[in-house]
């Protein structure tokens, strides 16, 4: 069933970005490397889908019904840049398998993710959910990616 709300709908993609990476940062600081990265690629690849949504088909809906262009949906981009920075930096350390720099990053990651993700639920998401008519739509088209 599809939330009714794009607050709902993109906060439980969060929760199951924020799942995978735990898995992943603790098999990797375990020592289980096979398999802590293969679980953050899983992680990689989601946040990644989850980016792709928001800048895709969420964020030009948003600035199209609202005709804020500069504003929060600006600062997300940029945002989003910084995590993807990251999570390559992430990777490299992996690649490296050095586990100080890969805790030391994924904990950057981590509080990054949670004030971004803030800022959205708190202000973007309900903002969205009061500005578009087409809820619905929009979310199924996210589902679909």
């Amino acid at each position: 069933m599809l939330s009714s709300s794009i607050n709902a709908f993109m906060a439980a993609h969060h929760k199951q970005c924020d799942e995978l990476f735990a898995q992943a940062e603790k098999s990797v600081a375990d020592g289980h490397w096979d398999s802590g990265l293969q679980e953050w690629q899983a992680f990689a690849e989601e946040l990644e889908k989850h980016f792709s949504r928001e800048e895709q088909i969420l964020f030009p809906e948003f600035e199209q019904a609202t005709g804020m262009t500069s504003g929060p949906t600006q600062m997300m981009r940029m945002e989003h840049e910084q995590m993807r920075a990251l999570v390559n930096e992430i990777n490299k350390a992996g690649d490296n398998k050095d586990l100080d720099q890969f805790l030391a990053l994924t904990e950057t990651l981590m509080i990054t993710m949670q004030q971004h993700n803030m800022k959205e639920e708190q202000i973007l998401y309900p903002m969205t959910d009061q500005s578009l008519t087409n809820v619905a739509d929009i979310i199924e088209r996210m589902n679909q990616t």
